[in-house]
Parts: C-alpha cells; structure tokens; sequence
C-alpha cells in the first residue's frame, strides 16, 4: 500500500503543479486543442458532471456504446478496469466488482455487484439480458452502494440508461451488420412526438444472430451461437410545465446452445482423473448433445414526477418478469469416448415488482438532498438438475426451490456545503429482507446424498442499517478531492444444493463491506485533458463463499473477513484537433484476512478468486477530416488483465494466464453526418482464455472465450 500512497500522492502534487500553470498558458493550449465534452451521470440519483461525483463511476456514453460495439455486461467488463464478467454459463453471468461478486444462483441468494436498467433492479443473474442499443449512457459504480440504489449492494453497480423520447423533433435511425460466423445484425429506432410537443413515443428493437463458434464433433453441428431479439416502447409526456410523465414496455426473447465444454486439466490426486482425457481444443468439442440456453423476459416501468415548492416528487414503479430454461453437457465428451458423463442444466421462473417514492431537491437548490421509501418482490422457482452416468449407471439430482422475498427501505441523502469551497455529504439507509424458502429433493434419484430425501421450508428476517459520510473540496473549478466512507449490506440466504435436511434449514447470514476512499478529479489544459485518481481500503465481513463438501455438494457460507485495497486511475485527453486518448487502469489486492473453509485448513492471506491484480485499458484514436466534408476515424481498444485464480484455494489448476485483448474500427462518416460505415474487429490477435472453469470428479471443465471476429456495420441517422 505504501507504493500506492505513493503514486496517490503524485497524481495529487501532478495535479497541483499542472493547475497551477499560468491562465494565459492554459488559453493557448485550449485553443490548439478539442475541449471534451461534458459526461453527465446519475450516480448520486440526480444529474451531475461526472467530474463533480465523489464516487469512482466509469461512463460510456451512447457514441462510444455503438462505435465500441458495447452490447453486452460483458463488453463492458472488457473495457472497465475493477469490474469482472464470469460467464457460468453466458446465460447466467456473474459480476464482481473491486473484487467482491457471487457465486450463488440459487433462488434463496442475491448478487453482490448487481445491475440497474433504468434505475430498476435486476435481481436475477438470469434476467440481465438486453441490448445496448439506443441507449444513453452506461455507468459503472465501484464500491458499496448502501444509500441511495434499491436493493443494497456491497461490490458495486452497472446502470444502463436507456434513450428516452425527445419531445417536439422526429427522430429516427438504423444499423445493418455482417461478419463473420454468418453474423447478421439489424436494430432500428423512431422516435415520434405529438399532442402539440407535449408528448412523444420512441420505438426501438434488435435482432441479432450469428453461428455457432465451436464445431460439436459428436452431434455434427455448431454451438456458442446466438439468436437474440429485443424491444422497447417508450412513451413521454409533459402535460404540465412542473408534471413529468415516462412509461416503458421492454422484451427480450434469447435462444442460444449450450457452452462448448471441455476437459482443461487433470486432478491427479483423484483416481477419477483416469477416465478424463484433456481437451483444450478451442474450435472444437464432443458433448453427447449441444444443449439450450433460452431466456424470455419482459418488464414495465413507470415514472412519475411533480414538481412542488420545494422540492420534486417522484415515484417509479417496475414489474418484471424471467422464464429461463438452460441444459449442456458439462464434460464436453459423450459415452462413446467416455466411461463418466455429466450433464445437467436450470429451470427458472421468476416475477418481480419494485416501488420507490422519493423528494428531492431542486436542480437549483444549495443544499442537494433526497429522501424516500423503498420495496421490493421477488417470487422465483427454480430446478436445478444433475444428470451423472458412471459406466451406465446413471443417476438424476433434483432440486426444486420456491423463494419469496419482501424489501422494504427508507433513505435519506444529503450534500450541504460548509463553505464556498467544501461541501459534506451524508446519508443513511433502514434496510429489512423477510425470505420464505423451501426447497426438496423428492424428484430424482438423489445422486451424492446416500439416499437421504428432505422437503424442507424456513425463513428468516435480515436487517441493515447502512450509510456513508464523506467532504468534497473544490480549491479551483476544474479540481475536486474528496474523502468518502461508505457501507454496504447484502442478505442472508438458504443454500440451493443442500447435502441434508440440516443443512437446508441452516442458512448463511448477510455479508458487510465498508470502504475508505480518497479521490481526486481534475480538468486540465483548458478543458481537453481530465485526470482522476482514486485510493480504496474495503473491509469485508462475513463474505458469502461457495464450497464443495467431501460428498461433492456445493454449499454457500460465511468465510470470515477480507481486506480489498487498490489504486485506480482514469485518463481522458484531446493532445490536438481529431486525436484521443482513453486510459484506465486497476490495481486490485484483495485477500482473505481470516477463512477456513474446513478444520485444518487455512485460506487467509489468499487471493479473493476471479480478481486479477492488474487490469489496464488504453484506447487510442484519431479521426482523419478528408476535403469532401467526411470523416475517417481509427480506434483501438487494448485491454490487460493479469492472472485469476478463479477457486479460493489459489491453487492449480483453476487459474486463468495474463490475456492481452485488441479491438479495433475504421469508422468513414459521410459530409450529412447520416451515414457511417464501420469496418471492425474483436479480438484481433486471436487470444485464448478461459471464461470460466470448475473443478469435479476428477477433472477441471470449462469452456473458452469467443474467438477473433470481424464485420461490417452500416449506420443511417435522420
């Protein structure tokens, strides 16, 4: 820590020595140079310069969303240092951020880094589908947000905000792409106002389809492809000057095959190691079946605002909706070559609704500061199945899960100033979740259990009061430091895999994070080059870790404490007119202080797993005037992120190598500003990672990352 003080403390006398250049010097460097354009964010639940946030929020703007091909979580993670995507499988993606994330999918368990469309939780892993496009930004948040987000999260949030109708102008746009793998893409939007301006409704959709990217050398087809539609319809009305009205109807409906599975190494301290042979054959596998992964889901929402005297009332209500059915081979072999198969997937229904009644102050107001009421309802169903065949003994596991869970919170925040140059900023959060669980083993033929059968119904009541407290300063315009402490609670739950009836009444209790940041935010060279820095410290207590018992059950419990420390930076430049400069940067320690997954043996002082220690972004571009009036811009994305231990035990063979990563566009704009026509590639040198691995019987099994794709994107604006 004391080298990343060290580098905290130079960005600070930096950014020190670099304000203090004489005004006149700072006006000819603006002059020479493009100003960036202001990035606007809602992370403190109203809208502010991101440089005037005291939170570390990484923000993708809607130009960057579609010239970078951001469509996915994660393509995001990808391009955001501290935030991790783990697909396990795809269809069901865990997220960590700064180094805290979950394992548990069961329908009893919550996210610990969750995601937000539109303000609206996302509470299940299975419900994060949609499509970014047509939407107005995307923002990270790094670290607890216990105040002022929905259901409370301890690791962070990613918020995507949609377009909205624009009233009083007709709008309208499309996209056609063609790649490789058959890729063919179309997406549309239409925006439309009438009542006199008064009102407008915007229209957008995608359908995006590509083939499969692995060979199924069993079945003779092709998996890992993707055929996935979306839709939104939203419609705005301002029938009042002080009266803002803004529903939306949004669907996903994605049809895809299984992972492509393989064997990836040998636990030779098992003696089943013996009937697995290693498979590390990107292009190519051999599951007995190509599997499914089908999501359907749909949601509404609906906000209302009055502005009163002294403040605006808002409510914004959401209902959810999820069916989710997902089956692969998990091996990637077949009973021809082997003497063990496994198989197995996940059935899920889920509904949920969410109200949120909140005042707050005026743009114009002094003292910025809100206050509301919060609730949230979730019903899901889930089955998760095991199918095992050992020598044609084969066997079937089923779990059958029922969950109800009921939110409820009440908040208030506020950011007062103390004098013209330092302002404080507090809030606090009540926070109880009351879960109803039941969960059987009655159906199959219950595999790992000796036989033991159990219907089991519990439930429990977890309570939270969270906060944060922290002092902005502004000794100039473009420079800001602040000091935050923060504090986040994420629920108990019940265990999804349970071994015994004991075991399936004996829950695990809520994990806790508190963080202590310092950060630093500066504009410089008159305004064509900004600067942040930020230094962490999160204590986590009470970390809900996923382990595997001796009779091969996966339960969840509380490990114990955790420190988590880093340092981040983020650089924005314009050195000269049609030249760009993006570079982020991570680094992440976040090891066990205490953990003992079992008598005698000992994790502490263990990286915290799926957290690499370095994750660097840089994204050079330069757009090239030509004398007809077009544009011809060159951007390249390059991405580092150094090893992963993805078990707790930080032991092989679940480790993931370095990866480097390049992405890169030719992007011609014509003289109207109507037409682009982009030239793309993803991952260009072909780079090789496992996106997720897992140890069993006898063999660690995963599956790898797409590999290099290419294609052409054609772009129409009214």
């Amino acid at each position: 820590m004391r080298d990343h003080r060290t580098l905290w403390v130079c960005g600070a006398a930096a950014t020190a020595l670099l304000s203090a250049q004489p005004a006149a010097a700072q006006e000819a460097q603006g002059s020479q140079a493009s100003v960036l354009e202001e990035v606007v964010v809602t992370a403190q639940r109203r809208s502010e310069s991101l440089q005037d946030v005291p939170v570390t929020v990484t923000a993708f703007g809607a130009e960057q969303v579609e010239e970078a091909r951001i469509r996915q979580v994660a393509d995001v993670a990808g391009l955001t240092p501290g935030l991790q995507f783990d697909a396990f499988p795809s269809s069901q993606p865990r997220v960590a951020i700064r180094g805290i994330g979950s394992s548990d999918r069961g329908a009893a368990g919550d996210p610990s880094a969750a995601v937000f469309l539109d303000e609206i939780y996302i509470g299940r892993p299975a419900a994060v589908a949609f499509d970014a496009f047509d939407v107005e930004r995307i923002e990270v948040l790094k670290g607890p947000q216990g105040t002022l987000f929905g259901r409370n999260v301890v690791g962070g949030a990613i918020n995507i905000v949609t377009a909205r109708p624009q009233l009083g102008a007709f709008d309208a746009g499309a996209e056609v792409t063609v790649g490789n793998y058959e890729r063919l893409e179309g997406a549309a939007m239409v925006n439309a106002p009438f009542a006199q301006g008064n009102a407008a409704v915007r229209f957008s959709g995608a359908w995006r389809t590509h083939d499969g990217y692995v060979r199924n050398t069993f079945t003779g087809d092709r998996m890992e492809d993707q055929d996935t539609r979306s839709g939104r319809i939203s419609l705005r009305a301002e029938p009042e000057t002080d009266l803002r009205i803004l529903a939306t109807i949004d669907a996903t409906r994605s049809r895809e095959t299984g992972p492509a599975q393989h064997v990836l190494d040998l636990d030779e301290g098992d003696p089943l190691s013996a009937f697995w042979t290693v498979d590390r054959d990107r292009d190519e596998t051999a599951g007995a079946y190509n599997g499914y992964q089908d999501r359907d889901t749909w949601g509404m929402r609906l906000q209302i605002e009055r502005d009163l005297a002294f403040a605006t009332l808002s409510y914004i209500g959401s209902y959810r909706d999820l069916d989710y059915a997902a089956a692969y081979d998990f091996d990637g072999g077949n009973p021809s070559a082997n003497l063990i198969d496994i198989s197995g997937g996940n059935d899920e229904q889920t509904s949920f609704s969410s109200h949120e009644l909140r005042l707050s102050a005026l743009p114009e107001s002094e003292v910025q500061w809100v206050a509301g009421a919060y609730l949230f309802q979730s019903d899901t169903d889930r089955r998760d199945i095991l199918d095992l065949d050992i020598a044609g003994d084969a066997g079937r596991e089923v779990y059958t899960q029922a969950a109800e869970l009921l939110s409820y919170a009440v908040f208030a925040d506020v950011t007062a100033p103390v004098t013209d140059q330092l302002s404080a900023v507090a809030g606090v959060r009540y926070t109880r979740d009351d879960k109803d669980y039941r969960i059987d083993n009655l159906e199959g033929s219950a595999i790992f259990r000796a036989g033991e059968r159990f219907d089991v119904t519990v439930g429990d009541t977890y309570e939270a009061v969270t906060w944060r407290a922290g002092l902005t300063w502004q000794p100039l315009d473009d420079h800001m430091l602040y000091g935050m402490i923060s504090r986040g609670f994420k629920s108990g739950g019940f265990q999804d895999t349970p071994s015994t009836a004991a075991d399936a009444a004996d829950g695990y209790e809520p994990e806790f994070a508190t963080q202590y940041e310092l950060g630093q935010k500066s504009v410089f060279l008159g305004g064509s080059l900004i600067w942040n820095n930020t230094l962490f410290i999160m204590k986590y207590e009470d970390l809900q870790t996923r382990r595997t018992l001796p009779n091969l059950s996966v339960v969840t419990d509380n490990a114990g404490e955790a420190t988590i420390k880093g340092y981040e930076t983020y650089l924005r430049w314009r050195p000269f007119t049609g030249a760009s400069l993006v570079t982020s940067y991570a680094y992440t320690d976040a090891a066990f202080d205490q953990f003992e997954p079992e008598p005698g043996l000992d994790y502490a002082g263990n990286r915290i797993s799926r957290t690499p220690e370095h994750k660097l972004v840089v994204s050079p571009a330069y757009t090239l005037g030509l004398a007809s009036g077009a544009d011809l811009r060159f951007a390249v994305d390059y991405a580092y992120e150094s090893r992963i231990f993805d078990d707790n035990s930080n032991e092989p063979p679940e480790i993931r190598d370095p990866t480097h990563f390049v992405d890169a566009r030719v992007v011609f704009t014509d003289p109207s500003r109507r037409w682009t026509l982009s030239l793309w590639g993803k991952n260009l040198t072909d780079e090789l990672t496992r996106t997720h691995q897992t140890l069993f019987l006898g063999a660690n099994f995963g599956a790898y990352n797409p590999p290099r794709t290419y294609g052409l994107s054609l772009n129409w604006t009214y």
